[in-house]
């Protein structure tokens, strides 16, 4: 047998678990750095070895996060929190077993270990479980995707940035009160390793600003918000701006009508046009799929969207939300286009679910410190069309701008789609009046088939879309 070093500790190659050194730049978060987290995660996959499981692995995630809240010029509360949480998962042939703890003291990191062997060898069997198939496992150096600029805001700055943000939103005329504004800040890391090898670090951090206000005039009260989230506060727009536009959003509410009851033809504003790309992940997940449980399971390479129309799924996106160097389980991961000229073209995939589909992994896996592994997309967004929203406006006619939506049901198995919502009325290719207490329902297989996409796509999150023509809905009104 051949002795390798791994986090400083000796361990003999040939056995059931056999760890490959690599040497790596130490990284600092507060407390917890590199060597740290290699030395938690070691003392895990040791315990698991002693333990006599067939396979292990196991994730360390360490989060820091704060924030205010600011209400009417006031300071309503502050918030800070620090944790640190590790996830086991143990294979026993085709069982396994998953613990978490924020507790990585050596004597309850045994114990853990040997309460999660236990629960591996009772386990019921799953023919499909199992760690990464090894020769996909992603290699060092990563990509440096520049995901944060672990610059965190002390509270004067925070409260400054909420309060900037309120008082311009405020001083749109018309606004009469607010629901409060926040500025908040997180930053996080997270170690994964396996007994099969693989050791990688990844991690970013975000900013974000937030607010809500009411308008009022004879007619009655409306309210609505704005918001932005960057991973370098370089990129956010400045809070001013963020609550003007708020106040904007607010007033363009007032004295809203009721549509009648019927269909009418709908465009999603791209301030919520993403749910439907939500939806989309949601039901290409391997998961669903494998359970049978969703609209999408017999449309693999059927066109679902309109010719031309691309949505695209980049783990390595520069700044992104959903970026990442490796997917939960440690696989190298593409790039790819999950609707490629309308054609539905794969499903969210880890290694388990791939196995069970009689497919490849395509590095979609998701990790929490909590249970094993699950999947689902990166930074997903649908590529912008050609048109303004006001050419798409215009071309429709007369229909429903949404604007704001609240609780979306969607039927797994079927698509069938509705949700409550509000907006504006458009006629003559333009705005007409602001609506509100509307229901819209539909098929999402119908509404992905009929859609249009503007040119206006931003990126806010881990899920984008621009403004979408979504064609006739049965609109419940008066």
């Amino acid at each position: 047998m051949t002795a390798v070093t791994f986090a400083g500790r000796s361990w003999k190659q040939g056995g059931a678990l056999a760890l490959v050194a690599r040497p790596r730049a130490r990284l600092y978060l507060r407390g917890m750095n590199g060597n740290d987290a290699e030395a938690i995660l070691s003392a895990a996959l040791e315990g698991a070895r002693r333990a006599g499981v067939d396979a292990a692995d196991a994730v360390l995630y360490h989060a820091v996060s704060s924030s205010v809240s600011w209400r009417m010029g006031k300071l309503e509360d502050v918030e800070r929190s620090e944790g640190l949480d590790l996830g086991v998962r143990l294979l026993y042939g085709k069982r396994q077993a998953s613990v978490s703890t924020t507790d990585v003291s050596r004597a309850s990191l045994d114990a853990l270990i040997e309460r999660c062997a236990a629960m591996a060898k009772a386990a019921p069997e799953d023919p499909f479980v199992g760690l990464a198939p090894q020769d996909r496992l992603a290699k060092p150096p990563f990509p440096d995707l520049d995901l944060g600029d672990f610059a965190e805001p002390g509270t004067d700055a925070l409260q400054e940035r909420a309060r900037a943000c309120e008082a311009a939103a405020l001083a749109v005329k018309g606004i009469v009160n607010s629901s409060g504004a926040s500025a908040g800040y997180g930053e996080g890391r997270k170690w994964f390793a396996t007994s099969h090898g693989f050791f990688g670090e990844s991690g970013g951090s975000h900013h974000s600003v937030s607010v809500s206000v009411i308008a009022e005039d004879a007619n009655g009260m409306e309210t609505d918000h704005d918001y932005d989230s960057k991973t370098h506060y370089a990129d956010m727009r400045a809070p001013e701006a963020i609550g003007t536009r708020a106040g904007e959003r607010t007033v363009e509410r007032l004295s809203p009508k009721r549509m009648k009851s019927g269909t009418a033809l709908v465009i999603f504003d791209n301030r919520l046009s993403n749910s439907l790309l939500g939806h989309l992940a949601s039901a290409a997940n391997g998961g669903a799929i494998a359970r049978g449980v969703s609209f999408l399971k017999s449309k693999l390479g059927a066109r679902i969207f309109p010719a031309g129309m691309t949505v695209v799924d980049d783990p390595f996106i520069r700044r992104g939300h959903g970026s990442r160097p490796f997917d939960g389980e440690g696989v190298a991961a593409k790039a790819m286009n999950l609707i490629d000229d309308g054609v539905l073209t794969a499903w969210f995939l880890n290694s388990a679910q791939a196995r069970q589909l009689r497919l490849e992994t395509n590095g979609r896996a998701t990790r929490g410190a909590s249970g094993g592994p699950g999947s689902g997309s990166t930074n997903l967004y649908l590529k912008p069309g050609t048109k303004t929203p006001a050419a798409l406006m215009k071309d429709a006619g007369a229909g429903l701008l949404v604007t704001d939506m609240f609780g979306p049901q969607v039927n797994s198995n079927t698509g069938d789609y509705s949700v409550g919502c509000s907006g504006f009325r458009f006629e003559n290719g333009a705005r007409a009046y602001p609506v509100s207490e509307i229901t819209i329902a539909g098929n999402l297989l119908d509404m992905y088939e009929a859609l249009v996409a503007a040119d206006d796509l931003e990126f806010r999150g881990a899920t984008n879309a621009p403004t979408l023509y979504v064609g006739a809905m049965t609109i419940a009104g008066d």
